[in-house]
């Protein structure tokens, strides 16, 4: 059994997450979706205002048929060498230091690295801004 994972915040789950989850899941037979914990995203972005908390993103992305499996996450780096997967999709914009050394471990333990386009004209900042208009 091939396995996929793909890791995020999902705080503010929309069509684009959705499509994510779906072309990571057609990568192989088994979809892992890492959520990242709420303190661990404050700590690197202090004034970020989460909507839902750690339980609720993780209750929401297990909800949806394409996710086999939800786990949750606190560095990218560190956490990725404690999961058993095969293929580590990500995103185009997934690239800070921590996701660098993801995918420097990953190639050094075997482990295919996808980069899975963003769905345009969708994201959780644009979704902020237009709550604000409204």
């Amino acid at each position: 059994m091939k396995k996929v994972l793909t890791v995020g915040v999902f705080d503010m789950l929309h069509i684009g997450h959705i499509l994510l989850f779906k072309r990571a899941r057609a990568l192989g037979d088994y979809l892992i979706v890492a959520v990242q914990e709420d303190d661990c995203i404050l700590k690197y972005k202090p004034d970020t205002r989460m909507v839902y908390t750690t339980a609720e993103r993780t209750f929401m992305v297990g909800a949806l048929k394409y996710v086999d499996e939800v786990v949750t996450y606190r560095d990218v780096d560190q956490d990725i060498q404690t999961i058993d997967f095969d293929v580590f999709a990500k995103g185009p914009d997934q690239n800070h230091a921590g996701f660098r050394r993801a995918e420097d471990w990953c190639r050094t333990h075997g482990k295919e690295v996808v980069v899975i386009p963003r769905t345009e004209n969708i994201s959780s900042t644009m979704l902020k801004e237009y709550s604000k208009t409204r």
